[in-house]
Order: C-alpha cells, then sequence, then structure tokens
C-alpha cells in the first residue's frame, strides 16, 4: 500500500516521493558568526591591515569638509563658518592652478606613455632568455632601482645633472658646451620621465613574469603546429595570456594619472623650472603647508580625487564593454 504524501507549503500540491508526516530539511545556512567562531585565527590577521585603512584612509575622508567651511588652524577642527563653493570658484579662476593642472597631465601622460608599456616588452624579452644566469643577472639589475629611496634617486639626478657633473664633463669632453640642466624647464619632464622607468620599469616585470608562467605551453606547439613563428606567437598566445594583468595594472595606473610623484618632484624642482615642473601635488604642498590656506588646498585636492574617481570608473567600464577584462 501506497504511503500518502505531504503537501507542499506553499502551492498546497504533494511533491513526488514525499511521505506523509516527513519534514523537509533545509540546509543550515552558514552565519557571519559562525565563520568568525570557526576560522578566527585567519580573521584575526586582517585586523591590522583594516584598522590601517579606517585611521590612514577613511577616517582622514572627515577632513574634506574643510573644503566647504572657512578653517583657521587652533580653531573648530571642521571649520569655522560655511563658505559652500567659494574656494572651488577661486581655483578655477586661478590662472596659476590651470598652469600646474596642465603640467600633472602632461607628465602623468608622459610617464603613463612611457613606464606601462615598458616592463611587457622587458618581461617578454626576459621570457626568451634561456640562459638562466644572464636571466638572473638582468632581472636583478633591472630590479635594483626601485629599492632605492627616492631621496637617493633624486641626489643621484642632480648631482649628475650638476653644472660639473658627470654628464657635463662629458658633454665638456666632446668640445660641447655645459647645460644647466635643471635650471631649464624646457628639460624637466624628459629628466623627470626618464628617472621614473630607470627605477620603476624593472620592478613592474614582476607580475607580468608571474603571468606568463600561467600560460599553457600547449598553445605554444599548437601555434607553431599551425606555422606560426615567435612573432605569431607572441602576439597571438603571450599577448592574450598577460592581458588579464596588462588591463587591471592599466586601470590602477589611470587612477593615480594626476597624482605624479610628488616626493621627487619636490626634490629635484625649483622656482626656476616651475613653469614645467610645478604639479598639483607641490602646488598644495606650498598652498596648504607653506602658506596655511588649508581649505583652499582641501578644495584642489577633493577636485583632483574626484577626477581621478572619473578616470578609474570610466576606463574600468571601458575595459569591460570593450575587451571584457575589468577590477569588478
Amino acid at each position: 500500500m501506497a504511503l500518502p504524501r505531504t503537501a507542499d507549503p506553499v502551492s498546497g500540491t504533494e511533491p513526488p516521493g514525499a511521505v506523509r508526516g516527513e519534514r523537509h530539511i533545509r540546509p543550515r545556512r552558514r552565519t557571519w558568526s559562525a565563520a568568525i567562531r570557526r576560522d578566527w585565527q585567519l580573521y584575526s590577521l586582517a585586523v591590522l591591515p583594516l584598522l590601517f585603512f579606517v585611521l590612514f584612509r577613511y577616517l582622514p575622508m572627515l577632513g574634506n569638509v574643510i573644503a566647504f567651511r572657512r578653517y583657521v588652524p587652533g580653531g573648530d577642527l571642521f571649520g569655522e563658518t560655511w563658505v559652500g563653493l567659494r574656494y572651488f570658484t577661486m581655483f578655477l579662476h586661478d590662472p596659476t592652478f590651470w598652469q600646474v593642472f596642465t603640467n600633472t597631465l602632461i607628465i602623468g601622460a608622459l610617464t603613463l606613455l612611457f613606464c606601462f608599456p615598458l616592463p611587457i616588452v622587458l618581461a617578454l624579452l626576459l621570457n626568451e632568455v634561456r640562459t638562466r644566469f644572464f636571466k638572473r643577472f638582468v632581472q636583478t639589475i633591472a630590479y635594483l632601482p626601485h629599492f632605492l629611496s627616492v631621496v637617493v634617486v633624486a641626489g643621484l639626478v642632480l648631482q649628475m645633472l650638476s653644472v660639473d657633473g658627470v654628464v657635463n664633463q662629458g658633454l665638456r669632453a666632446a668640445g660641447q658646451d655645459a647645460v644647466a640642466f635643471m635650471q631649464e624647464p624646457g628639460w624637466f619632464r624628459t629628466i623627470y620621465v626618464s628617472s621614473e622607468v630607470w627605477q620603476t620599469v624593472g620592478w613592474g616585470t614582476i607580475l607580468y613574469l608571474a603571468a606568463l608562467t600561467t600560460i599553457d605551453a600547449d598553445l605554444y606547439q599548437q601555434a607553431q603546429v599551425d606555422g606560426a613563428n615567435r612573432w605569431r606567437q607572441t602576439w597571438h598566445v603571450t599577448l592574450p595570456g598577460i592581458r588579464p594583468t596588462m588591463v587591471t595594472l592599466l586601470i590602477l595606473n589611470i587612477g593615480t594619472f594626476l597624482a605624479v610623484g610628488f616626493e621627487k618632484i619636490l626634490l629635484l624642482y625649483n622656482p626656476l623650472i616651475y613653469p614645467t615642473a610645478d604639479v598639483v601635488s607641490t602646488y598644495l604642498y606650498r598652498v596648504g603647508v607653506v602658506s596655511g590656506s588649508f581649505s583652499y588646498a582641501a578644495a584642489i585636492g577633493l577636485f583632483e580625487s574626484v577626477i581621478g574617481l572619473t578616470l578609474v570608473l570610466s576606463a574600468n567600464y571601458l575595459s569591460r564593454r570593450t575587451v571584457g577584462t575589468s577590477l569588478w
């Protein structure tokens, strides 16, 4: 004799195979508290990084309110009186701001143009090297500048390009006149971008070399069977294999497009080369810290941050729609 079946509590129908009197046991959902109790050792490792971001990244964002208020050092922490968009109007009508903003765009574009593709090229070249000793030697020489302090790098640049430096001594030996590199505005962008390439390109190859190891070797064998030479294999196998890494790093670099190296520029520049060397970050330092116009500097910094956020969102959206790879 067949056993009676229970009715579905929602539709009122009896599911097939159900026996009257049986209770449907649903899988128990895992809660956050249960997960923390079970793996609290792992979650405890995230406490210090979270505290760092809360204290030094999120709490300081509350200070952006002084961009809309008149702040006086020693007074109210969040400003004394509400001034609205007064400071935004001031820098939008300030010719000096637009000069430093233009310098920031040019230096940021040149840095992105050279410092982004060169690590890819160096990683591809190192990937073709078969002599292990030579490959490690080149990697060590290329990585070494990354571990030098910005102060040391700036000191090297200033010493080499001074009037009595190595470069000018070489020019005099070749019968040429000495060039005051650090006093002529036209040379600064070349000097800054060259120093950035020297310091960052070698270290930037690490992620690309790691991405190259994940490419299946069978793909190269199949490409060889199809008659593809090394250039064709690089174009159709290697570059598509590291494309997600390339796109991710490109989006991150675009996000810091306006945040060009404050420390290095501050150590290298001087009033004689302000027309090409002064950028938004150094202008903020002079206006906010040196001159004490904290509200005005906060307004400029907030404007720069909004532009950076817009660039990241736009680059991520375009990357997702065009190549199918994005940060989120």
